[in-house]
């Protein structure tokens, strides 16, 4: 074990801000939970890295990967597998017109950097927008269109990127008379901002329909819509990131599916591949032709590999044969519920907010005052993970502690339950050493 430890602090980047990793082995990992090499067992809040959405090796996705893999895994990336084709004809299916044309990746970032690149190809322009608080991926274009961390100390990012206040319903920042967010004050503000900037060459704005890094931040009914026309009328291109909200982890099958806006081009990764990197760039065939005709280039080691395309195959299978969007719905609600009665008796929760299976629970140190409370939160996360419940804390700031909390959409009355339970022993014994605010 000391062994294990003392390699990884030899050999492994610290890739996080932070510098920390997790202070367990994994040996293995199964529905809910993952299994460390001293016997405990954790469960696991958030959906590894909020992308196993069937729960750890699910037995589906286990008879995929070995049945592909000793079949066909990889391939030149000019050349075409039965895989790749029906994946794509099936997300096309499953998703609103025009969006049809579908180009199949691995990572969040790989496909938001081709989403602005075909978005600034198509429109010959180069500026875009995005959220202050933002996060889609580390990437060149994606990383400039980054605002939540990770800016400093890697010089300029790319000429043309812009950011715009974040709505945030528990923390507004224009108010109407009875204080509640006033985002449409806001996003006019907002685009004067970039009006007063831009030379006129707006390409795209991306966005997530709920900010997960952000602070599961979820946009007011009216926001999406009212966005996309404030682009299209500046000539530029919306871009859906929905790596962490397609596929039925909001109750719906796509999150903007709540407003009724449909984007110009949709970005999946994270639950695509429910774990296994998979990632997707969806637009209309009015635009890929155009891509098309300028030359658009996004030729990758990996792009239309067989074996993540017939796991993603598999994940639609599972999605639509077991209801999951309903069953994401049904469960969040459940959770919420949970969450809001534990807000009840812990004042330093703060908000309870979210949709489906992607909830944030922020902590606070006063709720009329809302003072942040980032030690608590780091407290709290450590403890939960003390008592067998990994939770994974977000703190930005001018915020609190905020808590992501992604469960797998298999998962059981019972399992949700038992991470209530050890948040709820975790709040109690933590919150006395840091005293509220008066």
């Amino acid at each position: 074990m000391a062994d294990f430890w003392e390699d990884a602090e030899r050999h492994l980047v610290r890739y996080s801000g932070a510098g920390r990793f997790v202070p367990e082995i994994i040996e293995r990992a199964s529905g809910s939970f993952v299994y460390t090499a001293d016997g405990r067992q954790l469960l696991d809040f958030t959906s590894g890295q909020m992308s196993a959405i069937l729960g750890h090796s699910h037995p589906a996705v286990v008879a995929t990967i070995q049945r592909q893999a000793a079949t066909l895994d990889h391939l030149f990336s000019g050349m075409l597998s039965r895989p790749v084709v029906d994946l794509a004809r099936r997300l096309a299916e499953s998703l609103p017109d025009p969006l049809e044309k579908v180009l199949l990746l691995t990572t969040g970032a790989e496909s938001n950097e081709a989403a602005i690149r075909m978005a600034k190809l198509v429109t010959g322009r180069h500026e875009v927008i995005s959220f202050a608080r933002s996060w889609h991926g580390m990437t060149q274009a994606a990383a400039s269109a980054t605002y939540s961390s990770g800016r400093k100390g890697y010089g300029p990012a790319a000429p043309g990127n812009f950011a715009i206040p974040t709505p945030n319903s528990y923390r507004p920042d224009f108010t109407a008379a009875d204080g509640s967010l006033d985002w449409r004050r806001q996003l006019d503000f907002a685009f004067e901002l970039f009006d007063a900037q831009s030379v006129g060459a707006l390409a795209a704005c991306i966005i997530e329909p709920i900010l997960s890094s952000g602070g599961v931040l979820d946009l007011p009914p009216g926001y999406l819509a009212a966005l996309r026309d404030k682009c299209h009328e500046r000539g530029g291109l919306l871009i859906l990131d929905e790596a962490q909200t397609g596929l039925c982890r909001t109750g719906d099958w796509y999150a903007f599916q709540r407003d009724g806006v449909v984007p110009d081009i949709l970005t999946l990764s994270k639950t695509l591949g429910a774990g296994l990197p998979l990632a997707a760039v969806i637009t209309s065939a009015e635009i890929e032709q155009t891509a098309h005709d300028r030359g658009f280039l996004f030729f990758t080691t990996h792009v239309s590999d067989p074996l993540v395309a017939a796991v993603g195959n598999t994940v639609l299978d599972v999605l639509e044969g077991s209801r999951l969007a309903e069953q994401a719905a049904e469960l969040g609600a459940y959770l919420r519920k949970g969450l809001r009665g534990l807000a009840e008796k812990h004042e330093v929760i703060g908000d309870v907010r979210g949709r489906g299976l992607l909830i944030g629970l922020e902590l606070v140190r006063d709720r009329d005052s809302k003072q942040p409370a980032d030690e608590l939160g780091t407290a709290v996360t450590r403890r939960c993970l003390e008592l067998g419940l990994h939770m994974n804390v977000v703190q930005l700031p001018a915020m609190g502690g905020v808590f992501r909390i992604a469960p797998a959409l298999t998962s059981t009355h019972a399992e949700l339950d038992l991470g209530l339970e050890i948040l709820d022993r975790a709040l109690a014994e933590v919150t006395p050493r840091f005293p509220l605010s008066r």
